[in-house]
């Protein structure tokens, strides 16, 4: 089968590499895909905003099958002109999507299905928004209701702290992400995210990880768009999946599908694991980022298939997708300046003596300038190395990133913490 593969960061970098592993694949285009992409894939430059001309490559193309990355497309309606062009997308429609293109859609949709989430009011404007917070203990969480890149959360540690991300967020610091926003209750436990596989009907589980949202070493400083992860999450033990399959994720396909918007593609929980059992802290309508690098190191199964069966509404007829032992981890090796202003241009080198340390490395924000490889991004690269466990797993993929020659550059040095503190008791 052709398939175009839809982004450009490290999580298009992973699903390029494993899709080019596919015995069915003949051709996949990336757009506009980046350096690392491009060794698996050509890449074409395509105005993913033009349906019309994405509509039209795939059919001059011959695409059988659209594998859209990030968020931003399936919230701006691609899916649906795909579809009404009668070619087959891994993606939700734009109705859909909303569980990750607005937090309060998410919320209601919740409170309609009866599914455990921390309790929550939607606002319009900073007075009510502001009003609404005399409901809510210290400290609260004050979410920008559409995208943000995975920065539009702020846990208010204090009244002030609160007051101060509202105003900011009606006064425009996340755009139009910000024209609403949520405030909801604060959940105390551990975080851990958990996906599965949907064609609008059936639902297959797709593995488990915990990423790593803050910028420093310990948790702490500013979200990002996640510093490293790995999978599996232990402490989502089989019991607890199988509460998440039946308490959250089956009553959110199944509410979709009943209110005329079906849900297909793939379904990211961010849960949080408290002593009352796991509650929705958001949707994501796609693969997280770094957290579909350390699933796709796992996986066994022939994605491509896997992606086909759901695009056709045939999960029900395919192997449920097949995940090795072992542990992967991620560590994200960011720009100086990240999460704030990225310093872009910096040389990047011996990647492939690094790769010889037992790791893989995905491009997330690099460039190709006279032959050099560079930063061009935030996050720029994942090196991501499987090991018998999370101990082993942390020390390899460390090992590949002190061959890294990336001056410019940073990382944290903890990413897996949790986990590795508890193998070593």
């Amino acid at each position: 089968m052709n398939i175009l593969l839809i982004g450009s960061g490290g999580r298009e970098h992973a699903l390029a590499w494993k899709l080019a592993q596919s015995p069915s694949l003949e051709k996949l285009f990336a757009a506009p895909g980046n350096p690392g992409i491009a060794q698996h894939a050509d890449l074409v430059t395509l105005d993913v905003a033009d349906h019309d001309a994405v509509v039209q490559f795939c059919q001059n193309k011959r695409i059988d099958l659209v594998v859209v990355g990030p968020e931003a497309p399936l919230v701006d309606g691609l899916g649906n002109s795909l579809r009404a062009a009668d070619i087959l997308v891994f993606g939700p429609d734009k109705a859909a999507a909303q569980l990750e293109g607005s937090k309060g859609f998410t919320k209601d949709l919740c409170a309609r299905a009866h599914i455990p989430t921390a309790g929550y009011v939607r606002t319009t404007n900073a007075a009510d928004a502001l009003a609404a917070l005399n409901d809510f203990s210290i400290p609260v969480v004050i979410k920008a209701d559409g995208l943000a890149a995975g920065k539009g959360v702020i846990i208010a540690e204090t009244r002030e702290q609160a007051e101060t991300a509202i105003r900011d967020m009606f006064d425009g610091s996340f755009g139009e992400a910000g024209a609403e926003v949520v405030i909801e209750e604060f959940l105390t436990g551990e975080e851990a995210s958990f996906f599965a596989i949907t064609d609008g009907e059936n639902v297959v589980p797709f593995g488990s990880a915990q990423d790593h949202k803050r910028v420093g070493e310990g948790d702490v400083g500013p979200n990002t768009g996640g510093m490293g992860a790995y999978s599996p999450a232990p402490v989502l033990t089989p019991a607890l999946q199988k509460q998440v399959m039946e308490q959250i994720i089956q009553p959110t396909v199944d509410t979709l599908a009943a209110e005329g918007t079906p849900y297909s593609g793939v379904l990211f929980a961010g849960l949080m694991l408290t002593d009352t059992g796991p509650q929705l802290i958001e949707y994501n309508a796609r693969f997280g980022d770094p957290e579909c690098q350390v699933l796709v190191m796992r996986l066994e199964s022939d994605l491509a298939k896997l992606m086909m069966a759901t695009a056709k509404g045939d999960l029900a007829q395919t192997s449920a997708p097949d995940f090795a032992p072992e542990t992967a981890l991620t560590v994200v090796m960011a720009a100086n300046g990240y999460p704030g202003t990225p310093e872009k241009g910096g040389q990047i080198r011996n990647l492939a003596r690094a790769e010889r340390e037992g790791a893989k490395i995905f491009h997330a924000g690099t460039a190709e300038v006279d032959g050099e490889l560079v930063a061009n991004g935030g996050r720029v690269l994942n090196v991501t190395a499987l090991g018998s466990n999370a101990t082993e797993a942390q020390a390899k993929a460390y090992a590949a990133v002190d061959q890294v020659d990336f001056e410019s550059g940073f990382c944290r040095r903890d990413i897996g913490w949790r986990e590795v503190a508890r193998e070593q008791g």
